[in-house]
């Protein structure tokens, strides 16, 4: 199952993109022993639209067709779910795997969201909390909790979280 990661713009060169690079790279290579082989990155640039929706709706038309055929969606919008633990997100890693899913995708949206047809084609749509995150910061914890389940998935001690 490869691991790909999707999102709406690019971080500049400085310590948000360095911290999504160390957290990718290590998701990159402890995945390989778990059935993972790859973790790729696909950066699209942010819509010029003039309303929201619009822009929204421009970006997921450019998205959707990136994403692996049969792939696992994993989003983050301000409207998911901001309760399901680290261990609950490992096991349903591991059951999507164990599914013969082809690739997990990781999508994180724009500024203005995401799109309905995104949302809808979603398997868990996940937030980091009510408070609203700068893009950068979402990617780098999106990326650590992707490490995190890899390392729960792995036994290793990264994640000291109690159990359940």
């Amino acid at each position: 199952m490869r691991l790909v990661i999707a999102t709406v713009g690019r971080l500049k060169a400085g310590p948000e993109r360095e911290l999504a690079s160390r957290y990718r790279e290590r998701a990159a290579q402890l995945g390989r022993s778990l059935g993972f082989p790859a973790c790729d990155l696909i950066e699209i640039p942010e819509s010029r639209a003039r309303r929201g929706a619009d822009r929204a709706a421009e970006e997921a038309a450019a998205l959707l067709p990136l994403l692996p055929p049969g792939s696992a969606l994993l989003t983050y919008d301000e409207r998911g779910r901001a309760d399901l633990s680290s261990e609950a997100l490992a096991g349903r890693v591991a059951a999507w795997r164990d599914a013969a899913k082809p690739a997990l995708a990781v999508l994180i949206g724009g500024p203005d969201g995401l799109d309905a047809s995104i949302r809808t084609r979603a398997d868990l749509i996940l937030s980091f909390g009510a408070a609203t995150l700068p893009h950068g910061l979402v990617r780098v914890l999106a990326l650590e909790q992707i490490y995190r389940s890899l390392t729960i998935l792995a036994g290793h001690p990264y994640h000291r979280g109690e159990p359940g």
